[in-house]
């Protein structure tokens, strides 16, 4: 039986509810869920697979050979090239019950790239998230994926899907680093007005603390929307940054996929036993899988 949006197995379901019915969370608490970041090589997808890990995140674009027939790969710019296909990708993940997020820095690889995932569809009863950077954000130079075809191709595949849906940012130490102004989030509300599915915006934890009025305004627009926290590697933030997101916003509406160590102590600090320090060393993004994420998400 095919699932409706938003029901058990659907792609579109809430992760908590996901988690939660299957028993690998206790509360519906956006906290519990764990993320295993930029799982694109092999190695890095065996280790995300054998890892607590409830999420799954890794990068797809096509290859820097610019071949007509070239496949979607597993790889973050500056990389264009990669052990791993997104092919060979879903063959390894759709064996587990780990929820995916999965990231495109261009149009041009959505589409194969749907194709691909349309094969494996029935095999993956569980959330799926689609992100793309969709507009211009603090201190964003990269260049955004086009909003509509880049929703509108998604969606003419799978309607039920879950969208996590960015803006481009950077981040300077040297500097005093202006949060999501009150255009980007009123452009990124008027894209997302009418899409009547779950939309996570991720959102860069050095630069939350200073956008708090303009989040929650975002996020009480609709009860489909949440924020994913998340952080660049060099990025400079506090654990107090963290825990007042988590004293100003719903548990249930915050996601975090950060760094080690920060991602420990704030788990402390907040009481979610569920974190086990022991795995932290080898499974929560060893150096080299963030080296990309200095300046962009």
């Amino acid at each position: 039986m095919t699932a409706t949006a938003g029901g058990p197995g659907s792609w579109s379901e809430n992760i908590l509810e996901y988690f939660l019915r299957n028993n690998h969370i206790t509360t519906e608490d956006g906290a519990e869920i764990i993320w295993y970041h930029a799982a694109n090589h092999k190695a890095q997808v065996n280790e995300a697979l054998k890892s607590p890990a409830h999420m799954i995140e890794a990068d797809v674009l096509l290859p820097s050979d610019g071949s007509e027939y070239s496949q979607p790969i597993m790889a973050h710019p500056p990389e264009t090239n990669s052990d791993n296909t997104l092919q060979e990708w879903l063959t390894e993940v759709i064996k587990s019950n780990k929820g995916i997020k999965l990231d495109f820095k261009s149009l041009a690889a959505v589409e194969p790239s749907m194709m691909l995932l349309e094969n494996v569809k029935r095999h993956l009863q569980r959330p799926v998230w689609i992100n793309a950077d969709i507009l211009p954000g603090p201190n964003g130079n990269s260049r955004v994926v086009d909003a509509k075809p880049f929703i509108d191709t998604v969606t003419s595949f799978f309607p039920d899907v879950t969208f996590s849906l960015g803006w481009t940012t950077g981040w300077h130490p040297e500097k005093v680093n202006e949060g999501y102004s009150w255009t980007m989030v009123k452009e990124m509300e008027y894209i997302c007005k009418d899409l009547n599915l779950p939309v996570t915006f991720p959102v860069r934890a050095a630069l939350v603390r200073q956008s708090c009025s303009q989040l929650l305004w975002l996020l009480k627009k609709s009860n489909r929307y949440s924020l994913t926290i998340w952080t660049g590697k060099n990025d400079n933030y506090s654990i107090e940054d963290l825990l007042c997101i988590r004293d100003h916003f719903d548990k249930k509406q915050v996601f975090y996929d950060i760094l080690e160590p920060q991602n420990h102590e704030f788990k402390q600090a907040i009481g979610v036993k569920r974190f086990n320090k022991t795995l932290a060393p080898s499974f929560f993004f060893p150096g080299e899988l963030v080296i990309s994420e200095i300046t962009e998400e």
